[in-house]
């Protein structure tokens, strides 16, 4: 077996046997409730609206349902439409390495095939463990952003390996699972770079629409490239250079939930903002916002940043972000609409900002997420520094902040039964969630 895949192996069964602690159990309830509400606000997004249009109905052996009454398709085409919805947004959860990644992609390929398969919440939850496990493990190890390669790469080792665990494969086709899901899953990093189209949004679940197919193939004995890590052709040698991963229980301790829709390197920056925001009056003459050399390469560098022509650019610009807090108050879904794209007080206020990369912050990242906003306006010059934003591992979220979250996306009575359901997930199938996501009462 492949080095790499032996050790994930070797942690899936160790997870299964000794199974997870009760606080890991208890955050990855609230990852999942979290990724079906930033799902909801995302049900009727354009790409979702199209990807609807193009594969539904879709049924054959195995179905599964589409988020919020959406109908039924094949497990892996689920996964995609969901895990779209999950993504697109840029709402869900974060980790944040020498790769940055939102590990609750992992989540719809799960949900499709044990709904498909009639799975229990407990299955699910380990499932999702060992997932996060893989997929923070791979973002400690190495960056493969910094080769040109987007990392949804690691969401298709790490879906694999979460549903290679849910179907208990044995040793042969887990690795099967994992070589077929990622050998035609090198994503390429050009998905972020430039103007951001609708792929942004898209590109990790089409990674765990893969996963799910590879993993329903290799269940039944096919067979994939191996060693597909250090072979002479392999992922290595393409891709990533050589690493071995330290696996280790509970990565998803160390996640975010977000508390905006913004990329999540601009997350401190727009909770200063909104700070900034009360004490402000008048005109705002200048804004200077000191932060880290990874936010400035991924949502500051670059003239689209500073004119984003689509809302995938600009909840990808902390330019954008900062102007927009400052002026209009927290950043919301509808935050990137067309006629605020082109509002010229955003976009004047764009021009009266300044960016600059410090060393102290960039000895700060990751482990904090520093930023320091300076606003000079007509009644003073207002300064604010964070080092961490609320729903980061250093000031996570608790049951009722999730509440609340899903109380602004979705509505208070539709935030209130599915908080309550997912409390007691380890005690349902998968099935009654979907029922629960389709319920009559998420009013369309």
């Amino acid at each position: 077996m492949d080095a790499v895949i032996t050790k994930i192996f070797e942690h899936s069964d160790e997870i299964r046997r000794s199974h997870i602690p009760s606080d890991v159990s208890e955050e990855m309830k609230k990852r999942i409730a979290d990724s079906i509400i930033t799902s909801y606000g995302a049900r009727d997004a354009p790409p979702v609206r199209i990807e609807k249009k193009v594969f539904l109905p879709l049924t054959g052996k195995l179905s599964s349902r589409v988020y919020f009454g959406a109908g039924k398709a094949t497990p892996d085409i689920a996964a995609f439409i969901n895990g779209s919805m999950t993504r697109y947004l840029d709402y869900n959860d974060t980790y944040l390495s020498k790769e940055a990644l939102h590990p609750s992609d992992n989540i719809p390929p799960l949900l499709a095939v044990a709904d498909a398969m009639d799975y229990d919440g407990s299955a699910v939850l380990e499932a999702a463990s060992l997932a996060y496990d893989v997929v923070g493990s791979l973002a400690d190890a190495v960056s493969i952003r910094d080769r040109g390669w987007d990392h949804v790469t690691y969401i298709s080792i790490s879906a694999a390996s979460g549903l290679a665990n849910l179907m208990d494969l044995d040793g042969k086709k887990f690795e099967n699972a994992i070589s077929l899901s990622l050998n035609n899953s090198i994503s390429m990093r050009q998905t972020r770079a430039g103007e951001l189209s609708m792929w942004k949004g898209c590109t990790a679940s089409d990674a765990s629409r893969n996963a799910v197919f590879a993993a329903l193939l290799a269940s039944e004995g096919f067979t994939g490239p191996s060693p597909v890590f250090t072979g002479e052709m392999g992922f290595f040698r393409q891709v990533s250079g050589e690493f071995s991963p330290e696996l280790g229980f509970g990565k998803v301790l160390h996640t975010m939930i977000k508390n905006f829709p913004v990329e999540y390197h601009a997350m401190s920056a727009a909770e200063v903002a909104l700070n900034l925001r009360s004490r402000i009056k008048g005109e705002i003459k200048h804004v200077d916002v000191e932060t880290f050399q990874v936010a400035y390469s991924i949502i500051i560098k670059g003239p689209e940043k500073l004119r984003p022509k689509t809302r995938e650019t600009a909840d990808h610009s902390m330019p954008y972000i900062v102007a927009y807090t400052l002026l209009h108050g927290a950043p919301n879904p509808e935050s990137y609409s067309d006629d605020l794209l082109h509002d010229s007080r955003i976009l004047g206020l764009i021009d009266r900002s300044t960016y600059r990369v410090t060393e102290k912050f960039n000895r700060m990242y990751p482990d904090y997420l520093p930023v320091k906003i300076t606003v000079e306006a007509e009644n003073g010059t207002f300064t604010e520094e964070m080092d961490a934003p609320k729903g980061h591992f250093r000031k996570p979220y608790t049951w009722d902040d999730l509440k609340a979250k899903g109380e602004r996306v979705m509505g208070p009575e539709n935030s209130s039964i599915l908080m309550d359901f997912m409390k007691s997930f380890q005690k349902h199938v998968v099935r009654e969630l979907m029922e629960v996501i389709s319920d009559v009462s998420f009013k369309r």
